[in-house]
């Protein structure tokens, strides 16, 4: 599948959450639904999956966790915060450039309307 129409489905994905769940509840609660939510749709999802710093052509296990990665190949990371803040864009643009994948999602839950807690970030490679 293209990167743009898994974007897509995750998006829509985002939506049917937020809609059912609306605003206020813990990040936690988010990423269970939107996993299910997805793996309905035949995505594949990995939660909390583990990410490796390479320092140094060592790799570092540094406990970094990505909130979820859908068919190995978009970063999505969840967020129940009043706004988005710099540092989020910077942790999601930080585990794309570790990671080597290309597009993340940033997703805040705790918005009125989810079209406002949508970030797109593509990584330069």
């Amino acid at each position: 599948m293209e990167l743009d129409n898994i974007s897509a489905e995750i998006i829509e994905a985002a939506f049917r959450v937020h809609t059912a769940l609306g605003p206020g509840l813990l990040e936690s609660a988010y990423e269970a639904c939107l996993t299910y939510e997805l793996q309905q749709q035949g995505l594949f999802v990995e939660r909390q999956k583990e990410l490796s710093l390479i320092y140094n052509g060592v790799t570092i296990d540094v406990g970094y966790r990505l909130d979820l990665l859908v068919n190995d190949t978009i970063i999505l990371e969840l967020k129940a915060v009043e706004k988005f803040h710099p540092v989020h864009q910077a942790q999601l643009l930080s585990y794309l450039k570790l990671s080597g994948k290309k597009l993340g999602l940033l997703l805040n839950f705790n918005v009125i309307h989810m079209k406002d807690g949508i970030k797109r970030m593509v990584n330069g490679l």
